[in-house]
Parts: C-alpha cells; structure tokens; sequence
C-alpha cells in the first residue's frame, strides 16, 4: 500500500498565509497540515509517500526533508499548477498509481487518526470516505444505496438543497486498488482528460465510473471521527478549535466564539437558549418561499418597525422600539441610566457588563437555589439608594420567577421610591403561569418608569434573526433610543417574521405546552443522575448542582468526547459546582443526560 498526496495547488482564499507557502504548510496550532498528514501515514509503515508539488514546490520538498519522515518519498512535480486542476496533478502520477494500491489525499485535509485507520483496516479493496451530510460542508457529494454503492456523484452545480437529507460529503481521502486503478480509474482518467481538458477535477472521473453496473467503489461512511477541510482563514479557525490538543484550549475557544456551532461536526449546543419546537414548519416554509423577496430587497425602517412590533404586542407604536437582538437594546437603554443601578446575581451579564461597576448594588441571594422574590428584592434595596433596578424574570442561569402579581407590586414599590425598573421577560413564556406579560398598555402609561424587555430571539426559537423588543410608558426615552440605533438595524428577515407572526399564534402556545412538559421529563431525568442536584427552573433551562464532579471537569468530557456543548457557571456563583443546561427536544435530551450519567460515574 502507498500514498499520494496532491500538494501542488495554491490555495488563493487563504490570502496571505498561502503568499509564500504552500496550501498545506498553513499551520493548525503551531503545526503544518503536512507536517501532521505525513507523520499520521508514518504510523502505517506504507511502502511508499508520493506527493504531487507545484506551487512553492522547492519551498515544500526542503522542509518535508526536514520532518524525519521514514516512509520513502517521491516527488512529482506540477509545473503548471496555476493553469490546471487537480485531475492534471493526479495523471501526473497515473503511473504510480498502477504499481500498488493506494491511498489518495488532498493536502488541505486535517483529520484524527481515527478517520485514516477506519479506511485502511476496512477489508474492501476499494473505497471512497463519506461523512453524513452537515452545513458547514462544501463541494463534491454523493447519494449512497443501501448497501454503500454510490448511486450518484453529486458536483456544486450538480447539487439540490432540497435534497440535503440524502447527500454525503466526500472526504477527500480514498482508497485504490491497484486492479480499480489498472482496468478503470486509469483508462477513464485517460479518456476524461483528452475529451475535456486538464482543468477539471479528478472527483469528476469517479462520477463517471460510478455510472457503471459493476463501477468497483464502494463508499466508507465516517461515524462521529472528528474531519475538517480548510479552504479560507474561518476554516482554519474552526479547525484550531476542533483540534486543539489541550482540552481547556479547546473549551475556551469554543465558548468564545458565541454561537456559529452549526458549523461544527455533529455539536449539539446545550449552552445557548432557544424554544425547540417553534417557529412551526409551515412558517419556516413561508419564510422560504418569500427568500428571494427578502434577500433582494431593503427592509422598512425604525417607524414601520415598530408599527409591526405594536400590533404584535398590544401596545402603542411610540411606546415600543425593534432591536438587533435583545443585546442591541440593553446597551441603547443602559447608557440612559444614571447612579446607583441594582443587579440581583447571578443574572445574564449584559446589564451588568453595561453599567460601571462603581455605580452598581449586588442583591446576591441567600441559599443554593439562589432564590428570591420580590419582597426579598423589595427588603434588601429599601435603604441603598438606588435609581434603577434591573430584575430578569425568569432569572438566567437560576430560572427564578416571580409571579405576576408580586411584579406588579414590584412595579409600585419602585414607583413610590422614584426607582426606574427594568423587567427582562424574555423567558416567561416558558413559565407555568399562562398570563405573565408586562407587555400592557394601562401598565406602560400608569409606570412610565417601567422597561420591559424582551428577546424574541429565546422565546419563539429563531435567534438567527435577531429579534429584541423593549416597551415603556417612557416615551421620551423610547424616542431618543430609536435615534440611537441605525434607521435599518432590522433585516427583511425578522420584519418578515414579524408581519406574519400573528398567524402562528395557536402554534406558539401548543410549543409551549409541549415544552413544559419535557422540561418536567428532562429535570425528572437529571434529578436521578447521583451526584446532581437540579435548581427548579421557570425558564428554558435547567441550573443543576454538581455535588462531587468538578463542572469545568465535565464540561471538558461532554464536549471531547459526546460533542455536546453546556453551560459552566464558576464565575457566576463564586466558584460553586453549578452548570446550566438549556432544555431542547426529547432526543437531544436524552443524549445529554446518558452522557451526564456515563462522565459523572467516571468522575467520582
């Protein structure tokens, strides 16, 4: 068995990192892709290492001399890489390929060892690696039978959206007998090449082999082992964080990134909050089939905005403003506060990261649930002097709430105290109490020092939009806020939403139910894992309390080893063994808690 390695390409999206070098001496955390490759094939004792040059090509033959590489190695060189592609690089070596079988790579490919031992212990002579088609994915795919032919090569402009669910994407990484080569890879590459030229891609060949009854090539499907293929400076990114090989590097590039996770393989986010089972399908096939409109054109501006944000929530346009997500608003609204501001911790950061430090009060709870309620609230800011107060109902990380009528007491108590408030309810919905919105006209305009505040965004599961409201009886602030934000800070996207969300309301209340009740199934099965400890929770997510396992400890197993992202909160409770986990559909946590209950038994 050998390898051929096609290296000869210059690799232009990766802009400045390729100015000098190669595609494959592009460093993932201090080490050449490969330099990483060919130390992994080393590890197989194959007979020999091909490896087609072209661009910087004596650039890269020196340092691969300098690796200590003790697999033999033979250079082929492309001297017109800048004119063809990659089928022109892989006739070069046609020769080789007809001496032995072989294992074919791109050098743009990182992947674990896993991934290449899963192909060279497969007994089948000849295979193409698949993995199940994601997102994040680009270029060549393939529909598979059942008992792994490849039906169907599937090139860019070959592909069908509406077909995802049946793609695999091809790995890049192959294995050729030396008979496939002889009697078909070969003749085809032949007879390609001379009918239409050097600049296609080698894939292409395949995809005419495979249209034969009897085509020799099996797939190989991929199962969890952890690829990437790195095109653009993004890819390089991800990679570093995917292959990182410190685990506490690894976790604190992931949680730093904010979001984007379904740019990674198979990653179910427990860590960011949403409603998992709205928008309904029938509203994400309006808004697909209104995807041309909305793409093309501008959206409305503040003014119409908030007509739409009005109707939607009951209450007048003057008194309601749109954000770019909740986070755009609280930033607007804090910057009009003054003195002394109270927090009640631990609560979601971004009012708190808003405001100086000099000028804010902590109410910290007593007691392991961090619970409270609005007399505690009440009873701890009577005498500290405050002018505003900032109360998210329900609570994140604690899911605390406070019912209804004890905030409108709440409301009053700081009306007498001259105590601007703001209440965040952008969980509520998900609380058992069925009427809990502020969102009140009479309310607004008898409390003009009242903020309410709500992420859309949480609440009716489609973050990637961007959707924020904030209402009050404040109509002077409420105009100079709508000054602050950019008159477009709304795309067509969520002024769509917003003008047919009305239309789903039956739909919303039915995910509600539906989320109350595996919220209660999810925090029965926690509460049977020995060792945790679950926070009763009003919102879409649980706080538990580890009572013998490090949290930052199993944050690092659940994500290297199950690819599930969750919530550690040391710097939240002042180093107590607290984790959040957002509440998703019943599989997902299902998988969770099996992985909480194998990592935990092995922690303690």
């Amino acid at each position: 068995m050998q390898a051929i390695i096609l290296a000869a390409g210059m690799g232009k999206r990766l802009k400045e990192l390729t100015q000098n070098n190669t595609k494959c001496m592009v460093k993932v955390n201090g080490v050449t892709l490969i330099d990483r490759m060919l130390h992994q094939i080393d590890q197989h004792n194959l007979s020999r290492i091909i490896i087609v040059v072209g661009y910087e090509g004596k650039k890269l033959i020196d340092y691969i001399g300098s690796l200590g590489i003790k697999t033999p190695i033979v250079f082929v060189n492309n001297p017109i890489y800048d004119k063809t592609n990659n089928i022109y690089s892989l006739s070069l070596a046609k020769d080789r390929l007809l001496e032995d079988d072989t294992i074919l790579l791109e050098s743009d490919l990182i992947f674990e060892d896993s991934v290449l031992e899963s192909l060279l212990s497969d007994p089948r002579e000849t295979l193409a690696l698949v993995d199940k088609y994601e997102s994040w994915m680009d270029g060549t795919c393939v529909k598979l039978g059942e008992d792994d032919t490849i039906d169907a090569f599937i090139p860019g402009k070959k592909f069908k959206f509406n077909e995802l669910r049946n793609y695999f994407k091809t790995v890049n990484l192959y294995k050729f007998s030396k008979n496939f080569s002889k009697t078909q890879y070969v003749p085809f590459l032949d007879a390609y090449q001379s009918a239409l030229g050097e600049n296609e891609y080698y894939e292409q060949v395949l995809r005419v082999i495979t249209m034969l009854d009897n085509s020799g090539i099996k797939a190989k499907r991929l199962d969890g082992q952890k690829w990437y293929e790195i095109d653009d400076i993004q890819d390089l990114d991800i990679a570093e964080s995917i292959f990182v090989p410190d685990e506490d590097e690894r976790v604190r590039l992931m949680q730093g990134r904010y979001g984007g996770y379904w740019r990674y393989p198979k990653l179910i986010d427990f860590c960011y909050l949403v409603n998992p089972y709205f928008p309904p399908e029938r509203m994400k096939d309006e808004i697909k089939a209104n995807f041309d409109v909305l793409l093309t054109q501008y959206p409305s501006g503040m003014r119409v905005n908030s007509l739409l944000a009005a109707k939607n929530f009951g209450v007048h346009p003057e008194n309601i403003l749109v954000g770019n997500g909740a986070a755009e608003l609280i930033k607007s609204l804090m910057t009009h506060f003054d003195g002394k501001t109270g927090f009640i911790r631990p609560t979601f950061d971004e009012y708190p990261n808003r405001y100086a430090r000099e000028n804010s009060v902590d109410f910290v709870p007593g007691g392991k649930d961090y619970s409270y309620s609005a007399d505690n609230i009440m009873t701890y800011f009577s005498d500290k002097e405050i002018k505003n107060l900032i109360v998210v109902n329900p609570d994140n990380p604690t899911g605390n709430y406070i019912p209804k009528a004890d905030l409108i007491r709440l409301v009053g108590w700081s009306r007498k105290n001259k105590i601007k408030i703001v209440i965040d309810e952008s969980f509520a919905d998900f609380s058992d109490e069925l009427d809990n919105t502020l969102f009140i006209q009479s309310l607004l305009s008898e409390n003009p020092h009242l903020y309410v505040m709500k992420s859309i965004s949480k609440s009716y599961g489609v973050p990637g939009i961007r959707l924020g409201v904030l209402a009050s009886g404040d109509v002077e602030t409420i105009a100079k806020m709508k000054k602050d934000v950019a008159i477009w800070n709304i795309n067509s996207f969520g002024e769509f939403y917003m003008q047919i969300e009305e239309k789903y309301k039956k739909d919303y209340m039915t995910a509600l139910e539906k989320f109350r009740a595996e919220r209660a199934r999810f925090q029965n099965e926690l509460a049977k894992i020995k060792g945790v400890r679950v926070i009763p929770s009003q919102a879409n997510f649980v706080m538990v309390e580890l009572e013998a396992v490090s949290p930052i400890e199993l944050l690092k197993r659940l994500l290297i080893k199950h690819n599930l992202l969750i919530k550690e909160l040391t710097t939240k409770t002042s180093g107590h063994n607290y984790l959040r986990l957002a509440v998703r559909n019943t599989d997902e946590n299902n998988i969770l808690v099996a992985a909480m209950k194998e990592e935990i038994s092995r922690l303690s």
